[in-house]
């Protein structure tokens, strides 16, 4: 009974580092969507500032050092984004590893338990069978 207790407890912790896993995930997921978000904001702003050939000379170089500012921008936050991803792989790894150690404890766990529960049914039968023995030696004399 202690190590079904025991066993219970173990899979309940077990269950908070899924949780826990599953809500990181989550705030990486929001992260993601924002990266995404202000990527697709940024190639609006390239595509938005238009051709820069026909504009003076002056606002020619402001517009091709603005274009050349955002696509600089756009691949950096390119690149935090594939390492983001990559963070979310490993993450995404750990939580299917937490969930099936946990699958497994509470497997145990209800064999143990249905073991136990056989046990308390065969002891019950036992005494109601040690029972009927009395009473029908009793009666038989």
């Amino acid at each position: 009974m202690r190590s079904a207790h025991s066993l219970s407890r173990l899979v309940d912790l077990r269950g908070r580092e899924v949780d826990r896993l599953q809500a990181e995930m989550a705030v990486k997921e929001d992260v993601r969507r924002r990266y995404l978000g202000n990527l697709e904001r940024l190639d609006g702003f390239y595509a938005d500032s238009g051709a820069s050939g026909a504009l003076s000379p002056a606002m020619a170089l402001n517009c091709g050092e603005y274009k050349q500012a955002v696509l600089c921008l756009a691949a950096t936050h390119r690149e935090s984004l594939v390492l983001h991803e990559a963070d979310m792989a490993v993450m995404q790894r750990a939580l299917t590893a937490a969930s099936c150690r946990q699958e497994v404890l509470g497997k145990v766990l209800a064999r143990q338990l249905a073991s136990q529960q056989q046990a308390a049914e065969v002891r019950e039968q036992k005494r109601q069978d040690e029972l009927a023995t009395q009473v029908w030696s009793r009666a038989a004399r």
